[in-house]
């Protein structure tokens, strides 16, 4: 019985939708039941009417059915308590020292990687060095790192893509606080570009970064044993997250439903899905793909990352209606004042919450398939969540 429990539980954590259940009854006969586990560890029912995604063999069937006749069900417990530790490890992971370890690396790749080769450049290249190594959570570096690790490449493979995507993150950051977007004089607590090297040398810095991310990975992931077509599906994963379905169509869309009647749950979902969610996918794309992940490996890591994003903007629009200033680093209320569209505004605070805790949810159960290797991603999912800036 144990050794068809164990069986049971691997088969489980690699479908991760819907489970066959025994449940006893009366007069001896065994009810079958279709249940869904949760990565915290509750059971809902699978409604009858949607298809089950996960059929368990027949031969699996014939024996749990017999194993619920003839003794409790001590061992769907144990199942049961395993989906939890999904849950439980991402609170006890060590993130703060896994993340202390790596990100000295990626301050140095990062510093590195502007350096102005002539005198005429010097003015564009301190612009954008300045926004480059203001500071920050690193959180985006980090996932790269996560996912290449996950499946077998090390921290220094990682690099040039975390320096990719921290350019283009620094790059939306410099355009978004600009005066025809969020007007924002505040970043990381310190000057926005545009306020330090005026509007005009601000566009041009988010620019020039935004074309040296896709360069810095081509030319530096070869260098360190990616192979070639590896290298291109970085570049595209880099390209694809900034276009229409990306940044820029997900911030178009921000803008236009500000102080827009109507607005609802659905939009905010679609901006926040390529606004924030884009690149945070295509973090984990490339470290995953730098590394030589399968397809269906790469396929995993988005669902996660889809999830994060939208839980990433639903903790901001927490944050901004209860942090102060000096907390976040940036200009609190700044969304109410803007009459933008919120998750706060649409659900209220304790809505909101309870969204980011869904979609938390869900991000964990994307990595029910792996060990105790992607606990590092289950940790910064729960940090994106619960962090207080």
């Amino acid at each position: 019985q144990a050794q068809l429990e164990f069986s049971w539980l691997q088969f489980s954590f690699k479908v991760r939708q819907c489970y066959l259940l025994p449940a006893r009854a009366s007069g001896g006969v065994a009810a079958l039941g279709a249940v869904r586990l949760t990565p915290s560890g509750s059971l809902t029912p699978f409604p009858a009417s949607l298809p089950r995604p996960g059929i368990m063999p027949s031969t699996a069937l014939v024996g749990l059915v017999a194993a619920a006749l003839v003794a409790p069900l001590e061992g769907f417990a144990t199942a049961r308590s395993a989906m939890r530790m999904s849950a439980a490890t991402a609170s006890t992971f060590d993130l703060k020292g896994y993340m202390a370890e790596r990100l000295p690396k990626v301050d140095k790749a990062l510093l590195g990687s502007v350096e102005s080769p002539e005198k005429n450049t010097d003015k564009i290249c301190e612009a954008m060095k300045y926004s480059l190594m203001a500071g920050g959570k690193r959180v985006r570096p980090m996932l790269v790192i996560a996912a290449a690790e996950l499946f077998g490449a090390s921290v220094e493979q990682a690099l040039p893509a975390c320096v990719s995507v921290e350019m283009i993150h620094t790059m939306s950051l410099i355009h978004d606080d600009l005066p025809a977007m969020d007007d924002d004089d505040l970043r990381r607590g310190k000057p926005t570009n545009h306020v330090m090297y005026g509007e005009d040398v601000a566009i041009l810095a988010g620019d020039a970064m935004l074309s040296e991310s896709f360069f810095f990975s081509a030319k530096e992931l070869p260098k360190v044993g990616v192979t070639v077509e590896n290298t291109l599906d970085v570049v595209k994963y880099l390209t694809s997250c900034v276009g229409p379905l990306g940044l820029a169509g997900g911030q178009v869309m921000d803008l236009e439903c500000e102080g827009k009647e109507g607005v609802g749950l659905d939009d905010l979902r679609w901006i926040h899905t390529y606004k924030t969610a884009a690149l945070l996918k295509c973090c984990v794309q490339c470290g995953a793909k730098l590394a030589g992940a399968s397809d269906a490996d790469v396929k995993n890591m988005e669902v996660y990352a889809d999830s994060i994003g939208l839980a990433f903007q639903v903790a901001d629009d927490i944050l901004d209606v209860t942090a102060s200033t000096e907390e976040l680093g940036k200009t609190a209320g700044k969304d109410e004042d803007t009459d933008k569209t919120t998750y706060p505004k649409l659900m209220g605070l304790d809505g909101a919450r309870a969204e980011a805790r869904r979609l938390l949810d869900l991000a964990l159960e994307s990595l029910s398939g792996y060990g105790p290797e992607a606990d590092p991603l289950r940790a910064i999912a729960t940090y994106i969540v619960e962090r207080k800036n």
